[in-house]
């Protein structure tokens, strides 16, 4: 059967049972229109006709006698009736013209479908954003690695002609009798150079067992001024140090 959709007059080919006699709701694949199709009429029961005598069939005419001089005339024939072709759109099954899931939009092969844009740099941009926090907390927790050019800043460069020297076996690290940390420290700084040089602040860092930072102080060096071979002795101790502190590193301060 045919069935047309009431709104676009779009045209489709079915077959009797995909109706059905007593009819379905079916929806247009072009237009998503819905509307109720009746299904096919039944061909009415055939009646028993009352028995008629058929009447006698009239005499056939006499053919016209030919006369000299003219042709006999027959019947014209008919020209010959060539169907024209109907034009129907694209058909589709049953089950794919009217299914209510389907949209017409959907992208088919060899389609692709397009890019979302915004929302790739959107995902990117919280990915970046969530590694950083990581990094930072990371960081915070566990300092920064030693072979990261930022974890060696924590002292200045200073000056060639002053060499500072603090022995491990010269630093101090003991808990006292009442309870409190204790550190101490002791070194030297000497001026190799032929020129008197200027002593700068020294810095004293803590570190843990994960090399953290855990307590930083700064020395203020006895005197300010070294002449070319002289040395100064510095002794520093604190209390109070974190109890993790395991590692004592010495330098300059930096600027």
């Amino acid at each position: 059967m045919i069935i047309a959709c009431p709104a676009c007059s779009t045209r489709y080919v079915l077959p009797d049972s995909a109706i059905g006699v007593e009819g379905r709701t079916v929806r247009c694949a072009k237009c998503r229109h819905s509307w109720f199709q009746h299904g096919p009429e039944l061909p009415p029961r055939e009646e028993m006709a009352p028995s008629v005598t058929p009447a006698a069939a009239p005499p056939p005419a006499p053919e016209p006698e030919d006369q000299p001089g003219s042709a006999s005339v027959g019947p014209v024939p008919e020209p010959p009736v060539v169907p024209r072709p109907v034009i129907r759109p694209a058909t589709r099954s049953a089950d794919e013209s009217f299914d209510d899931t389907a949209s017409s939009f959907d992208h088919q092969p060899p389609f692709r479908p397009r890019r979302n844009t915004a929302k790739l740099w959107t995902i990117a941009g919280v990915s970046f954003a969530v590694l950083v926090a990581v990094l930072i907390a990371l960081a915070s927790w566990l300092g920064l690695p030693r072979w990261l050019p930022a974890a060696h800043a924590t002292f200045g460069a200073g000056n060639p002609d002053l060499v500072l020297a603090f022995p491990s076996e010269r630093q101090d690290r003991r808990t006292l009798p009442n309870g409190t940390e204790y550190f101490g420290a002791s070194g030297t700084v000497t001026n190799v150079g032929k020129q008197p040089q200027e002593v700068p602040p020294i810095l004293i860092v803590l570190r843990d067992a994960k090399d953290k930072v855990v307590y930083t102080w700064d020395v203020t060096p006895p005197r300010e001024m070294l002449k070319p071979g002289e040395s100064v002795t510095i002794n520093e101790a604190v209390t109070d140090v974190p109890k993790s502190a395991k590692v004592a590193e010495i330098g300059w301060k930096p600027e």
